[in-house]
C-alpha cells in the first residue's frame, strides 16, 4: 500500500505545481492585457544607484521584468547620468559593452588604455541634427566630465551586460558612497602588488580622511582646461555619411547604424501638433527615450501573449524621461501634443528598414499598387478597389511627419458651419 501511494503522492504534488504555474501565467497575462507592457514610466521606472548634490546615476528596470514579450531585450539596459556644472565622474570600468549619447549639455570623456594610451572625446548636444554619442568597450577604465560652467550635462547609455542581466560599476576611489573594489583583496595582495606595507598603501588610497562624499564630485576649472586642449583635438564630426536623415517643416528624424553592435541609434524632433505617420520597423526593436516635450503614442500589437491573429492598440501620454518599447514589426503612430525630442536605440538593426503605411514616400501600400496586379491585389486586400484605395493614399501628399490637426480642424470648421446653418434657419423661420 505504501509503494502505491508515493506515486500518487508525487503526481498530486506535480498537479498541483502545474495548477500553480498556470495559475501564474495567466494572472501575468491579466496583468500585462490591463497596463501597456510597452509603456515605461519615469516617475516610477528608474531606479536610482547613486545620488549626490552634482548629480546622478540610474537605470532603467530590466525590460523583461515588465513584460515576456520584451524578452529579447534581457540582454540590454538603459542607464541614464546627469551631472552638475564642472564636475568629475571618477574613473571606473563596467562589465558591459556602453553606448553613451548626450541629451544635453556637453563632455569630455578619457578613455584609458594599456601601455599608457589615453583617447579624448568632446562630445556634445548642440548639433541640431545629431548628439553626439560614443561606444565604451566593456572593461575599459573611463571617466567624464562636465566642462560647462552653467548648464548641466544629460547623458543616456545603452549598456549591454557581458557577465549576466545585470550592470555592475567598478569605481577605483573609496568615497563615502562606497568602497574601492581594491580594498577587497587580502592585504598580502596589495602589499606584494604595490611593493608597500598595507598602512601605507591604506593611507594613500583608501584613508577616510580626505575622501569624497560621493562618486561624481567638483573638479576645478584649470583641470578642465587642460582636459579641453586634448579632447577637442580627438572631437569627431557629428556626421558621418551612413547617416540617414528625413524631415520637412514638421519633424526631422536622424538615424545611423552601429554595425558591429548592430544597433540603430536615432534622434527625432517633433514640432507640436505633427504626426509621425502609421509606420513599423522590419527587423528591429526600437527603446524610444522622452527627452523632452511631450506625445501621444499608438502601437498595434497582437492581444495577449499568445499566437493570434487579434490586434489591439497600446497607447501611452508620454513625457520627459518616459520610455517606450516598440517591437519589430508592430505599426506605430506618435503625435507630437508639444515640441518634443526623442533619442532611440534600435536592436538587430543590421539590415532593418523602416516601412511607412501613409504618406508620399516609402508607403509600402502604395508601393503594392504600383506593382503590375497591385491595383487587383489592392482591391482583394479592402473593400474599395484598388483604384479607390490608391485615390485614397495619394490624397497624403506629405512624408513622414504631417500636420496632424489638418482633420481636427476640417471636423471643427465642419461642425461650425453646421451650428452657422442651424442659426440662420432658426432666424428665418422666427
Amino acid at each position: 500500500m505504501m509503494r502505491a501511494r508515493v506515486p500518487l503522492l508525487l503526481l498530486g504534488i506535480l498537479f498541483l505545481a502545474s495548477l500553480s504555474a498556470s495559475f501564474a501565467t495567466s494572472l501575468r497575462e491579466e496583468e500585462e492585457s490591463q497596463d501597456n507592457p510597452f509603456y515605461f514610466n519615469s516617475d516610477n521606472s528608474w531606479n536610482t544607484l547613486f545620488k549626490n548634490q552634482y548629480g546622478h546615476i540610474r537605470v532603467l528596470q530590466r525590460f523583461d521584468q515588465q513584460s515576456i514579450r520584451l524578452q529579447n531585450l534581457e540582454d540590454y539596459r538603459l542607464v541614464e547620468f546627469r551631472s552638475k556644472p564642472e564636475t568629475l565622474l571618477l574613473p571606473q570600468q563596467a562589465d558591459a559593452e556602453l553606448l553613451l549619447v548626450v541629451r544635453s549639455g556637453s563632455a569630455i570623456l578619457v578613455l584609458v588604455k594599456p601601455d599608457d594610451r589615453r583617447e579624448y572625446f568632446f562630445l556634445t548636444s548642440d548639433n541640431p541634427i545629431f548628439s553626439d554619442h560614443q561606444k565604451i568597450p566593456a572593461g575599459t577604465i573611463f571617466y567624464l566630465v562636465n566642462p560647462d560652467p552653467k548648464e548641466d550635462l544629460r547623458i543616456i547609455q545603452l549598456a549591454m551586460p557581458v557577465n549576466n542581466l545585470q550592470i555592475h560599476d567598478f569605481f577605483l576611489s573609496s568615497t563615502e558612497a562606497q568602497q574601492s573594489y581594491l580594498q577587497e583583496f587580502s592585504k598580502h595582495i596589495p602589499e606584494a602588488s604595490f611593493n608597500s606595507k598595507f598602512e601605507e598603501i591604506n593611507r594613500v588610497l583608501f584613508a577616510e580622511e580626505g575622501q569624497q562624499e560621493g562618486v561624481i564630485v567638483n573638479i576645478d576649472s584649470e583641470q578642465i582646461e587642460e582636459l579641453s586642449k586634448h579632447a577637442k583635438s580627438s572631437s569627431r564630426k557629428s556626421l558621418s555619411k551612413q547617416d540617414n536623415t528625413i524631415g520637412n517643416e514638421f519633424g526631422n528624424l536622424t538615424e545611423r547604424t552601429d554595425n558591429s553592435l548592430n544597433v540603430l541609434i536615432s534622434s527625432m524632433e517633433m514640432k507640436e501638433g505633427a504626426l509621425f505617420v502609421p509606420h513599423y520597423y522590419s527587423k528591429a526593436i526600437v527603446i524610444l527615450v522622452v527627452n523632452e516635450g511631450e506625445a501621444h503614442v499608438e502601437l498595434v500589437g497582437p492581444k495577449g501573449n499568445k499566437e493570434t491573429l487579434e490586434f489591439e492598440s497600446y497607447r501611452a501620454e508620454l513625457s520627459k524621461d518616459d520610455v517606450f518599447v516598440i517591437p519589430a514589426a508592430y505599426p506605430v503612430a506618435i503625435k507630437a501634443t508639444s515640441n518634443v525630442n526623442f533619442t532611440g536605440f534600435g536592436i538587430n538593426a543590421n539590415n532593418n528598414n523602416r516601412n511607412l503605411l501613409a504618406g508620399k514616400t516609402d508607403n509600402v501600400i502604395s508601393s503594392i499598387g504600383r506593382a503590375l496586379d497591385g491595383k487587383d491585389v489592392l482591391g482583394l486586400t479592402f473593400s474599395g478597389s484598388g483604384e479607390e484605395v490608391m485615390k485614397l493614399i495619394n490624397k497624403q501628399s506629405g512624408s513622414y511627419f504631417v500636420d496632424g490637426h489638418h482633420h481636427q480642424q476640417e471636423q471643427q470648421k465642419g461642425s461650425h458651419q453646421q451650428e452657422q446653418q442651424k442659426g440662420r434657419k432658426g432666424a428665418f423661420v422666427y
